[in-house]
């Protein structure tokens, strides 16, 4: 069952243009061909990529932050209620005033108090300042190494500046050893961010961002199965070459050092526009599109490939948007304030209501001087929760 599977998997009409075989990217005469058993190596490269992170988070970056003034906001902690925890972890963080005044009065609480135990129970599991210099220190070292590093493996090749050359005499392109480390380095990184996902900084785009991971993953893991390393090379270059921007940009953010940051968000801007919303389009998508069939017809590969890049610029259009409101905030008050995908600290005492705090409650009653709204008064004395 597994060999005809595998054997229907890997049928070269799937992966190779018409009139292609395997036979012909195989080694000889001194010449290396891409294989797909090669990206296996990507898998304990990975888990060597985490080590490091984690290494350099606590040596470097923790360090770093300190001696650069990223000071965590002190939180007050939750106090322990069991009721509110376990709803809290089974229902959402966010209850709706109907349900927020039932769960007052089940516990004997005022409708405030209640509204600041979730604020400060969604606080506690906000990840601090420092985790987020850490998280962004350590992208922006790989990043930056991995721009230039790809940069100085491409600088001398023809594709680079002629996209239409990544389609000359294929398949039949060696591999150079150079492109062939760089590729993998950044296979590894992006299942290394796989790993880590559950412990990173969670924004409002998270979705969008483990998308755009599995869609990444599998570009590359096709792209080099397939002997498409030239036009993928393209296409992870320019990416890296505004992802190290806007991880310096948050690092900035996290200092306060204000000028320095607007500044470099201007700049990051511009660059992601051009690579993303310009460059990817009209080089990367129309030779993919249109120069690399010109003279082969179409297969299944040049469809799934050309899938994978429509699904990037799609998800380049949505952050592409946040950045627009990003730049008329910036527009409109003068500096960036804050990352339209982060989830901001709420203010523990928002309302107002820290006095109320320590009014005690008579057999489950409101106190005669404490704002109750008539929806928890009506709950307290039996009446079930609207729906």
């Amino acid at each position: 069952m597994w060999s005809s599977f595998n054997e229907w998997f890997w049928q070269e009409k799937l992966w190779l243009p018409p009139n292609s075989s395997w036979v012909a990217l195989e080694d000889r005469d001194g010449l290396v061909y891409p294989h797909p058993r090669d990206v296996l190596a990507a898998l304990p490269l990975a888990l060597a990529l985490v080590a490091m992170r984690f290494t350099f988070e606590r040596f470097i970056g923790l360090p770093l932050s300190r001696w650069l003034g990223v000071r965590d906001q002190a939180r007050r902690p939750a106090k322990s209620n069991a009721t509110l925890e376990k709803y809290f972890l089974t229902e959402g963080c966010k209850p709706k005033e109907p349900q927020m005044a039932f769960l007052a009065a089940q516990c004997g609480l005022t409708l405030q108090q209640t509204r600041r135990w979730f604020r400060r129970r969604r606080n506690q599991d906000r990840p601090c300042l420092s985790k987020k210099f850490c998280e962004a220190s350590w992208r922006f070292v790989f990043y930056l190494c991995s721009f230039f590093g790809g940069l100085s493996v491409l600088y001398h090749e023809s594709w680079l500046w002629t996209p239409v050359m990544c389609w000359d005499n294929y398949p039949d392109q060696p591999l150079k050893p150079g492109l062939y480390y760089w590729y993998l380095l950044e296979l590894s990184f992006y299942i290394s961010l796989l790993i880590t996902l559950h412990l990173d900084v969670k924004r409002k785009d998270f979705k969008e961002q483990v998308a755009h991971h599995f869609v990444t993953i599998t570009l590359i893991v096709f792209s080099y199965s397939a002997n498409l390393l030239r036009i993928g090379s393209l296409v992870l270059l320019l990416h890296d070459a505004s992802d190290y921007l806007l991880e310096a940009c948050k690092i900035f953010n996290y200092t306060r050092w204000r000028k320095a940051c607007d500044t470099l968000f201007i700049v990051f801007s511009l660059v992601f526009f051009y690579t993303r919303l310009v460059l990817f389009p009209t080089q990367i998508l129309y030779t993919t599109y249109y120069e690399s069939i010109a003279s082969s017809g179409p297969f299944f590969g040049y469809y799934f490939f050309n899938g994978l890049l429509m699904m990037l610029q799609l998800l380049h259009v949505f952050w592409s948007c946040l950045i627009l409101r990003m730049i008329y905030s910036f527009t409109r008050k003068g500096q960036m304030e804050k990352d339209v995908r982060s989830d901001v600290e709420e203010a523990d005492s928002s309302d107002g209501d820290v006095a109320q705090e320590s009014l005690p409650l008579k057999n489950g009653a409101a106190p005669t001087d404490g704002p109750r709204s008539r929806a928890a008064g009506r709950l307290a004395n039996g009446h079930a929760p609207a729906t």
